[in-house]
C-alpha cells in the first residue's frame, strides 16, 4: 500500500502525528471509540491542513487494523512485557513508528526521527534512546511478511475469528479477515441522476446505483455538496430502502414508514427522496440534532422523535419499519477499525437481546401486510440469520417475503437460498469490496 502525495505530511509532521497519537491513545486506554476520540481531538484535528487530516486518519485506521502484528513484532524486540512500558503510551508511539515504515512506506529516516520526538513531545524525553533504537530496527529489518489473509487472521480478536468460522468456514473466515485490512472507499447516494453525477464526482456508477470513490477527501468540497445532490452511504447500506420499495413496486409516494434506530439519516433521506411520509426514530436527540441537519442540507424533511423503539409505539398502524438494528457492527472494519479492539462477546450478548426487543415491537407497529425490514452491518449469524430464525418462532404474525433475484442489480451472489441478503466484506472484489451486511424482509400476516 503505497502512501498518496495528497496524504503525506505537511512540514516535519510531528503535529498530525500528535493528534494520531492523541486519538489511539483515547482508544487503547480511555475505550472511546474512533468517531468519540475524534471528537475529543476535535481543535487540534481541525487545525490540521486537509492532507494532515487525511495522513491522520490513515496512521490511526492502520493502527488498529495491524496493532496485534505490531505488538507481536515489537515484543520480539524488547527485553520486557509490552504491558510494563513505562509509560503506558509509550507503545503508541511504537506502533504509530511501526505502522509507517512497515505499512505506509514513510521513508524510514522520517519515522525514526519523529518518532523520536513525538516520544519528547509527549512527556518521555526519557525514552528516546528506546525508541530511536527499536524504531532503527525496524527500519533495518521490517516486519515479517505474512500473506492478506494470515494477516488478518493475526489481526482478529479470537472471539471474533471464532464466530466467523463457526458461521462461514475457514476459507470464507480467511477471506474476511483479509478484506478488513484493505481500506475503504467512500460511497454516495444521489437524489437523481446517479450517471450524471458518476460523471461529475469522477466516481465510479455501481450495479446499485450508489456512487463510489477510492477516497474523498475532503466532503464538503466535493461538487453537489452544498446543494444536496446526494449524501454519503456505504452501498450496502443503501439496498434495505431499494428492497422496501421493490415490494410495494417503486412506489413509495405517500407510504407511512418509520426509520427505526434512524441516525445518521442516510436510509432516512433516500425513503424521503422517494415521496415516502416519514418518522425518523432515535434514543439518541443529539444524533437525532444532526440527522436533522443533514436534511436540511438534502433540502428534505422528516418527523423525528427521540424514543426507544423498543417501547414507542405510532399513533396509528405503518406501512413498513425500516429497523437498522444496533449491533456489532463488524461489518464496517474496513473504516471503522475500533471494533476490533473494543468490541467483546459481551457485546454482541447485549445486542443481540436488544435486537430481539426491538423486532417484537417494530412487527407491532405495522398494518396487515405491513413490512419489517430488518438489517445489521454485522457479519456474525447471531445478529442477523439467527434472529431471523427467532422471529419466525414466535407468535409475531411474521412472514418471511424473499428478496428475488433481480429485484436489485448486482447482488445476486450475496442473496442466501431462502432470500436474504448475506454481503461480506471480500464480496464484489471486482469494485473494491462491500461492508459486511444483512437484511431479511418480513410480512405482517
Amino acid at each position: 500500500m503505497n502512501i498518496t502525495p495528497e496524504i503525506t505530511p505537511a512540514g516535519d509532521g510531528l503535529a498530525s502525528r500528535r493528534v494520531a497519537l492523541h486519538i489511539l491513545n483515547d482508544i487503547f486506554f480511555q475505550r472511546r471509540s474512533l468517531d468519540e476520540a475524534y471528537a475529543q481531538a476535535e481543535d487540534d484535528f481541525a487545525a490540521l491542513e486537509s492532507r494532515d487530516r487525511g495522513f491522520v486518519r490513515l496512521l490511526v485506521a492502520t493502527v488498529l487494523k495491524r496493532a496485534p502484528q505490531i505488538d507481536a513484532a515489537l515484543s520480539a524486540l524488547l527485553h520486557e512485557p509490552l504491558e510494563n512500558l513505562k509509560p503506558p503510551q509509550l507503545l503508541n508511539v511504537l506502533r504509530l513508528g511501526a505502522a509507517q515504515i512497515a505499512f505506509l512506506q514513510m521513508p524510514p529516516h522520517a519515522a525514526v526521527n519523529t518518532s523520536v520526538e513525538l516520544a519528547a513531545q509527549s512527556g518521555m524525553a526519557w525514552q528516546k534512546s528506546l525508541v530511536n533504537a527499536i524504531m532503527r530496527r525496524i527500519a533495518q529489518d521490517g516486519l515479517p511478511q505474512l500473506e492478506p489473509r494470515d494477516a488478518g487472521r493475526l489481526n482478529t480478536p479470537d472471539w471474533l475469528w471464532q464466530q466467523w468460522l463457526d458461521d462461514y468456514g475457514v476459507e470464507a473466515a480467511l477471506d474476511i479477515a483479509g478484506a478488513n485490512l484493505g481500506e475503504a472507499p467512500v460511497d454516495f447516494t444521489v437524489k437523481e441522476n446517479p450517471a450524471l453525477w458518476a460523471e461529475r464526482l469522477a466516481a465510479t456508477l455501481l450495479p446499485t446505483g450508489s456512487l463510489r470513490l477510492p477516497s474523498a477527501g475532503f466532503v464538503p468540497g466535493l461538487a453537489g455538496f452544498d446543494d444536496g445532490a446526494w449524501w454519503v452511504q456505504n452501498a450496502a447500506a443503501a439496498l434495505p430502502v431499494k428492497f422496501i420499495a421493490a415490494h410495494f413496486r417503486g412506489d413509495m409516494r405517500g407510504k407511512k414508514i418509520i426509520d427505526l434506530c434512524a441516525a445518521p439519516g442516510g436510509k432516512t433521506a433516500q425513503l424521503a427522496a422517494m415521496g415516502a411520509d416519514v418518522i425518523a426514530l432515535d434514543r439518541s436527540a443529539p444524533r437525532l440534532k444532526r440527522l436533522q441537519e443533514n436534511m436540511a442540507r438534502l433540502k428534505l424533511s422528516a418527523a423525528s422523535v427521540v424514543a426507544d423503539g423498543a417501547a414507542w409505539m405510532p399513533p396509528a398502524p405503518v406501512d413498513a419499519v425500516l429497523l437498522d438494528a444496533p449491533c456489532s457492527a463488524t461489518g464496517t472494519i474496513r473504516h471503522q477499525p475500533d471494533v476490533l479492539r473494543l468490541k467483546d462477546i459481551r457485546d454482541q450478548d447485549k445486542l443481540a437481546a436488544l435486537q430481539k426487543r426491538l423486532m417484537l415491537n417494530a412487527m407491532k407497529m405495522l398494518k396487515p401486510g405491513g413490512v419489517l425490514l430488518y438489517c445489521t452491518c454485522s457479519v456474525q449469524k447471531a445478529e442477523s440469520e439467527a434472529q431471523t430464525d427467532w422471529l419466525l418462532a414466535q407468535d409475531a404474525g411474521a412472514a418471511l417475503s424473499p428478496i428475488r433475484a433481480g429485484e436489485v442489480a448486482g447482488i445476486n451472489a450475496m442473496l442466501t437460498p431462502r432470500g436474504e441478503l448475506r454481503a461480506l466484506p471480500h464480496h464484489w472484489r471486482e469494485y473494491g469490496g462491500i461492508d459486511g451486511f444483512y437484511a431479511v424482509r418480513f410480512v405482517r400476516s
